[in-house]
């Protein structure tokens, strides 16, 4: 609890630009400094000049957006609970000092796209990995791998003590490698990715030429070039015309009447932007992705199928490398497991959102307390709000007259009764009044019938 006394207010008190810290000039301890992000992954110029950005950006973004936790399964393998574990806390909270763990995730997905393959390296653990495998890691970080050995492998890893890259040779028994499940398509040297950088940036040079503010003129001078007097005096007449155009104010010159001037209107024709185009659709085939994705405007079942096939092989590589590396075959046998849970309700509208609450509600799936949530609205915390059942009907909502025990509304029950008996004396009133009224009546249909047999009327 604070200290809300003026004495206590003066003592604890802290300003962060009155501390040492804070001071331009104080830099002992602080280490190298950077006007950019240094521990941060770049992208090779190629991808990054290019639409290829783009592609790996979203498909980031969708693979962070997806969260991961350090869980506990049943014997059916059903998720039962979240462990409360250092590693949970780098999956859902922060991975390391300068990521939180949804920037981590991203990073593994950019990195695997621009690389194929990186290293997930823990950097601290409450025990030595090389000792034990019963340890707990703090916190982790993404490595590039330059090197292969039959088992270890050298990691080009961040070291945030000095903020350089350092290469260091761990065991591949404690680093979770994971590789590009797409990396046929988009890191092979002849993949489509590959070669759709390629024509891109054949693209840009031509673009480049042409926007590189030359007029493209050939001027036809009214003598014949063959003799090296004749080509100095053309070269003279060509060098005259460019003086002209560049000393003028207006870029205006002047030319004899017999001599003739054409302009190439455009550079020599190529097929550059047809293959590019044709490149980029194969791509997105190849990636399960479409411009409606990238756009934003896809409907619910391309966005299925974009999870369905690009995002989610992506999310399971990193789980279960993780979960291989980073849990002991003891925890396993035990239930632990490394899950991606992905929020179902997250690409619906609020009138979807209000007919899917309302058929898992009817269908006893969910309760309030489950939904609400979603909506932005306060769990209601009540006696039956946290219970499955279905309001719309009395009969099946929780606490309803049809849901509880006979015997405990009346107590002068017996709950031993059968409860389709019915009363024994009520029933033998009403037997013999009908007896009385069928006697009566079988009495007059004989008198009718022995009247009309003796002819009497």
């Amino acid at each position: 609890m604070a200290n809300t006394t003026i004495g206590g207010k003066l003592r604890h008190a802290w300003n962060a630009f009155r501390s040492d810290e804070a001071n331009p000039r104080s830099r002992q301890g602080l280490g190298p400094g950077y006007g950019l992000r240094n521990d941060r992954i770049r992208m090779r110029v190629t991808n990054e000049r290019s639409i290829i950005a783009a592609i790996y950006n979203r498909i980031g973004i969708d693979v962070a957006s997806v969260s991961m936790y350090h869980i506990r399964l049943d014997d059916n393998d059903r998720y039962i609970e979240t462990i409360k574990s250092y590693l949970n806390n780098c999956l859902t909270i922060e991975a390391n000092i300068d990521q939180a763990a949804s920037a981590f995730r991203q990073d593994i997905a950019m990195t695997l796209f621009d690389k194929g393959v990186l290293a997930i390296v823990p950097v601290d653990t409450t025990l030595n990995p090389n000792i034990t495998s019963g340890y707990d890691i703090l916190s982790m970080r993404i490595g590039e791998i330059v090197e292969w050995f039959p088992r270890k492998v050298r990691v080009r890893l961040y070291d945030e003590n000095d903020g350089q890259f350092k290469d260091i040779i761990v065991d591949k028994s404690t680093v979770a490698i994971i590789e590009n499940p797409l990396y046929s398509v988009m890191n092979e040297r002849n993949s489509t990715l590959q070669r759709l950088i390629a024509k891109l940036n054949m693209l840009d040079s031509v673009d480049e030429q042409t926007s590189s503010g030359k007029l493209d003129l050939i001027i036809q001078l009214p003598y014949v070039i063959r003799s090296d007097t004749r080509r100095q005096q053309a070269n003279d007449r060509r060098q005259a015309l460019e003086d002209q155009l560049k000393d003028s104010k207006y870029g205006i010159g002047y030319a004899d009447g017999t001599e003739k001037i054409t302009q190439l209107n455009r550079p020599v024709e190529n097929n550059l932007l047809k293959q590019v185009e044709y490149l980029t659709e194969m791509l997105y085939g190849q990636l399960g992705i479409t411009k409606e994705v990238l756009d934003g405007t896809a409907d619910e079942a391309t966005m299925l199928n974009y999870y369905g096939r690009t995002v989610e092989p992506i999310l399971r590589a990193i789980s279960e490398e993780m979960k291989r590396k980073f849990l002991t075959k003891t925890s396993r046998t035990q239930g632990q497991s490394i899950m991606y849970l992905r929020d179902p309700f997250k690409l619906l509208s609020v009138a979807a959102l209000s007919e899917a609450a309302d058929s898992l509600s009817r269908n006893e799936i969910t309760a309030p307390d489950e939904i609400r949530p979603y909506l932005g609205l306060k769990p209601l915390n009540s006696a039956t709000s946290g219970v499955p059942g279905n309001r719309n009907m009395s009969a099946g909502a929780p606490g309803s007259p049809s849901t509880v025990d006979p015997s405990a509304a009346d107590p002068n029950v017996d709950p031993t009764a059968d409860p389709t008996a019915t009363d024994t004396a009520g029933a033998s009133d009403e037997e013999s009044l009908m007896a009385s009224v069928f006697a009566g009546l079988n009495a007059d249909i004989d008198n009718i019938l022995k009247g009309g047999g003796d002819g009497t009327g």
